[in-house]
């Protein structure tokens, strides 16, 4: 189905974002971005061109929307599904990227009406806050997500972290990595408990991931989830990074700190995933 055949809304309120309506579409497509607060339209307009119905999620940064990335409301991932339903989908897929597929994979733990999660770069536990809060503050640190108005535990950061760069840029794989071992009670409390979700799970990582250990993290979800028999789906590369891109995408490189990978291995994973992604549509 061409996107011509879809019908493009702009939304505000409790749902806010743009959604592409596909008449008598039966599959409705959640995309979540990252902690950039891009409103990945183009992702989604790519979901409707496969005949899907598919909302790109504003889901921080808007108006009446906590500033960053603080104490996000799961909730706000719930009424997503419901605009969905409400157009008639009936299979609800989520794809997210890093802290996008941070929650779609707490969404999917949480609401059972979920069937699919691609998670891009996917985080295995809860983070703190990225940016300021509804406060406007972003410190003392905070957890990224709450449900039914309480924090869900999170992974502290060490402040005492020493930077270090990849091609003059910082990489915050190591803070990461650090903070897993430095607060290991706490990782233990932060850990999405992806077993109990009822969604088949798609994971896409690079192993040259520079941003945070994506790759690993995959594993962890693929391992935990293979112990409860749940479909689990890994799709990797040694030479890609965090910023994977599917058919047809040009994503910019951040300039603000090393995403590793390269263009071509970039695109390449993407390609390979959308396979397994076109499958779950």
């Amino acid at each position: 189905m061409e996107v011509q055949a879809a019908i493009e809304e702009n939304l505000s309120g409790a749902v806010a974002g743009t959604l592409f309506r596909c008449r008598q579409a039966t599959t409705g497509v959640v995309v979540l971005g990252g902690s950039s607060g891009r409103v990945d339209v183009g992702r989604a307009r790519l979901f409707a061109n496969e005949g899907s119905s598919a909302l790109a999620l504003q889901w921080f940064g808007g108006e009446g929307q906590a500033p960053g990335i603080c104490e996000i409301p799961l909730e706000t991932f719930f009424a997503a599904t419901d605009c969905l339903l409400e157009t008639g989908c009936r299979r609800i897929v989520y794809v997210g990227t890093s802290k996008g597929a941070e929650a779609a994979l707490l969404a999917a733990v949480h609401d059972p009406r979920i069937n699919a999660v691609v998670a891009i770069s996917p985080s295995s536990v809860v983070w703190g806050n990225i940016g300021a809060g509804r406060d406007g503050v972003s410190w003392p640190e905070r957890s990224s997500w709450s449900l039914d108005g309480v924090a869900l535990p999170f992974v502290p950061t060490d402040t005492n972290w020493t930077p270090e760069y990849v091609d003059g840029l910082v990489s915050y794989r190591g803070l990461f990595e650090h903070c897993l071992r430095a607060f290991e009670c706490e990782a233990k409390a932060a850990i999405i408990p992806v077993e109990t979700a009822s969604a088949e799970i798609l994971l896409v990582a690079g192993g040259d991931d520079t941003l945070w250990p994506s790759l690993w993290f995959a594993t962890e979800i693929v391992r935990r989830r293979d112990n409860t028999a749940k479909v689990t789906h890994l799709v990797s590369s040694p030479d890609a990074g965090h910023r994977i891109l599917l058919p047809g995408e040009n994503t910019p490189r951040s300039a603000l700190h090393a995403h590793g990978g390269n263009d071509e291995a970039d695109s390449e994973l993407g390609r390979k995933a959308w396979k397994h992604i076109r499958r779950l549509l």
